[in-house]
């Protein structure tokens, strides 16, 4: 395993083309919220949540000594793009990133992973912060997501899940009848029991070194009230929607008290130094649109109200939160409004449908369907600019309609996906705003294109400017200058 620190911790990092935009973004100090400590309460008291082995030290959560960093003094953001886009701000080009990035399809990940049991590796802070940043060694992505796992909200519950080979999280004892709700913690400390994801989260803000910022995330309650009844994985979830139609109070008791928590465990994760925040709806397409508005929304509305409350509470940075339901498109007018400033898109839905539905005053993310990276080069790069020009230049995330997969190759799609979205991205809105523009000098239009496909400058072109100036300017500055414009970037 790589090592890293404070310093070098992305030795061989290669910078995104684009970054360098300091973002300013404010940085909250301590609060009383975060309390240093070392590792959460559980394994103090006996009970081994994750059914394996412990973090480093033998005791969850635990760091080497002189590794504890406190959430302030973070070194200053040096790509905001991400962040700018969240919150529905000119960019120079489109950010990327993907989820499940840091994932078992990296052999550097597999190496990593392979000496220690999966839950006992999201309760090692190190090995987090490690992981979270394997995909930027490799790829000029525009932000980080710290490595952890949504069923460590479960294991904050009282519930013990264990990681099976071939089979994947298992609850030991899920929740089968009404009654069982008893066991559950009704009250949850959450930086006692999951003070090891907001160390990780510390850790990897300071490792990072301001490169791109870092996205923490939670599942949201109906996803988790799932796992937590089908004792792990399910292609219907039967049994999980059962109790929405026998035990419809005792469902909405779960749902309220899994909302609660992670509102919470969200609060904490900004506390300890996340910049954005991603809710995973992962199940929402097991629900039609009535129990969606009924058993999912409102929870998803209260946590978005709920984190912003608290962030505002603290004195905490307002971070842009994102909201992906996957497959429920049906519902996308809702999520709009739900509190969100980004809306994550499965690949079911065309982005112009998507978009007419959201409307202009809420980022999307997303689409490009995960299994399109196992295509040949030549049309990952066909579908990436499909993408790119449906969804535009602004109020746009680029990512995966889902995670990455743990057979995909790293050196063929996803470093296609990301090669060619950072080619793409550009060209299409060059090609878009040129169609849409008479003709009125095709001399310097076409020497104009000429120096874009040259890639000599980084340059943003204005159609509402003068072309004559613009090509005066990058006769006169050549290849080592960076025009910027309109806000559209071409990258050197």
């Amino acid at each position: 395993m790589a090592a890293y620190g404070r310093a070098g911790s992305l030795a061989g990092w290669r910078r995104p083309k684009g970054a360098g935009q300091d973002g300013g973004v404010r940085r909250g100090g301590t609060t009383t919220r975060w309390r240093s400590q070392r590792g959460g309460t559980g394994a103090e008291r006996g009970r081994d949540a994750s059914g394996g082995c412990g973090g480093a030290g033998g005791r969850r959560g635990s760091m080497e000594d002189g590794e504890r960093l406190l959430p302030k003094g973070f070194p200053k953001l040096k790509n905001d793009t991400f962040l700018r886009a969240a919150r529905g701000e000119e960019t120079e080009h489109t950010p990327v990133w993907c989820m499940r990035q840091a994932g078992r399809y990296l052999p550097e990940f597999r190496e990593t992973r392979a000496a220690q049991d999966f839950f006992a590796t999201c309760q090692s802070p190190k090995l987090c912060c490690e992981l979270t940043l394997q995909p930027l060694r490799r790829f000029p992505l525009d932000a980080a997501i710290i490595f952890s796992d949504i069923l460590v909200v479960p294991q904050a519950l009282g519930m013990e899940v264990v990681m099976v080979p071939g089979k994947g999280p298992t609850f030991t004892e899920p929740l089968k009848e009404v009654e069982d709700l008893l066991k559950l913690r009704q009250k949850v400390d959450v930086t006692a029991e999951l003070g090891y994801v907001f160390q990780a989260i510390t850790l990897t803000r300071h490792s990072l070194e301001g490169r791109v910022p870092l996205i923490g995330f939670s599942g949201a309650p109906w996803t988790l009230m799932s796992y937590m009844i089908e004792g792990g994985g399910s292609t219907t979830m039967a049994k999980a929607k059962s109790w929405l139609y026998r035990h419809p109070e005792a469902s909405h008791r779960l749902l309220r008290l899994l909302a609660d928590v992670v509102t919470d465990y969200l609060v904490g994760q900004v506390a300890a130094g996340a910049q954005a925040l991603q809710l995973f709806e992962s199940h929402a397409g097991h629900l039609g649109p009535e129990q969606f508005q009924d058993f999912a929304l409102p929870y998803i509305r209260d946590i978005a109200q709920g984190v912003k409350s608290k962030l505002k509470e603290e004195a905490l940075p307002l971070v842009p939160m994102i909201i992906f339901a996957k497959d429920a498109h049906y519902a996308l007018r809702d999520l709009a409004h739900a509190g969100y400033e980004v809306v994550g898109l499965d690949w079911t839905i065309r982005p112009q449908e998507a978009r007419a539905q959201i409307g202009k005053d809420v980022t999307l993310q997303g689409n490009l369907d995960p299994c399109a990276l196992y295509a040949p080069k030549e049309k990952i790069g066909e579908l990436v600019k499909k993408m790119l020009e449906g969804f535009g230049t602004q109020r746009y995330i680029a990512n995966l309609g889902h995670g990455l997969y743990p057979d995909m190759s790293p050196e063929h799609g996803t470093l296609c996906l990301v090669e060619d979205h950072h080619q793409c991205r550009c060209q299409s809105t060059w090609g878009r705003r040129a169609t849409s523009i008479p003709s009125a000098n095709p001399y310097l239009e076409s020497q104009l294109q000429r120096h874009v496909e040259q890639c000599r400058v980084r340059v943003a072109i204005s159609w509402s400017g003068d072309l004559e100036r613009i090509l005066s300017q990058l006769e006169d500055q050549g290849g080592g200058v960076d025009v910027l414009l309109d806000g559209l970037q071409h990258c050197a």
